[in-house]
């Protein structure tokens, strides 16, 4: 068991981690159907488009998840998530200034492959805790899923309006930071 600020510190990082995965998640559902309509010429290519982008994330979470999580088990939790975290911050960043319906894809796939770190941010938390307080971390890490769920859209669309590639310039930020917080 590791020592108690230490853990407390890695908790605080797995939770703002899931916290930040779950809000870019939620943050795209106000704004990316409207950031493709600028890149497309009709509603039916806007459609196409988007269920692509929408499917390439989802597919990506799918996939990478079980990979992060054998990474994770080989070389460390927190090296998986810090890689995972700047790999997530990059892809908004690419997504706020992409102006090619290709980059948005790219940048998908990438966000898709690098938010699929609920295996891993698990099993840091076991890892952390002993067993007489698992319980409670494990509530934990389902409260920072609800709240960046909640937060997300509404932060999403509150940032959408005044431009519509200011919320993944947040989440980038907001991402970097993170990788910081726990690199330092």
């Amino acid at each position: 068991m590791m020592h108690s600020a230490h853990s407390k510190a890695s908790q605080t990082f797995i939770l703002v981690t899931i916290f930040l995965d779950v809000l870019g998640i939620g943050l795209i559902i106000p704004v990316l159907p409207s950031l493709i309509g600028t890149l497309t010429d009709s509603q039916a290519a806007q459609a196409h488009w988007y269920g692509w982008l929408a499917s390439a994330f989802g597919i990506m979470q799918f996939l990478c998840m079980p990979f992060l999580g054998a990474l994770s088990d080989r070389y460390g939790r927190r090296p998986v998530l810090l890689l995972s975290t700047f790999g997530l911050g990059i892809s908004y960043l690419v997504t706020a200034l992409s102006h090619s319906l290709w980059l948005l894809l790219l940048a998908r796939l990438v966000s898709g492959a690098t938010s699929a770190t609920m295996s891993v941010a698990n099993a840091y938390v076991a890892d952390i805790t002993s067993p007489e307080q698992r319980a409670k971390a494990f509530g934990k890490v389902g409260a920072a899923f609800g709240i960046g769920f909640v937060f997300g859209p509404m932060l999403g669309g509150t940032l959408g309006a005044i431009d519509l590639r200011l919320p993944f310039m947040v989440a980038a930020a907001l991402s970097l930071l993170n990788v910081l917080y726990g690199y330092f």
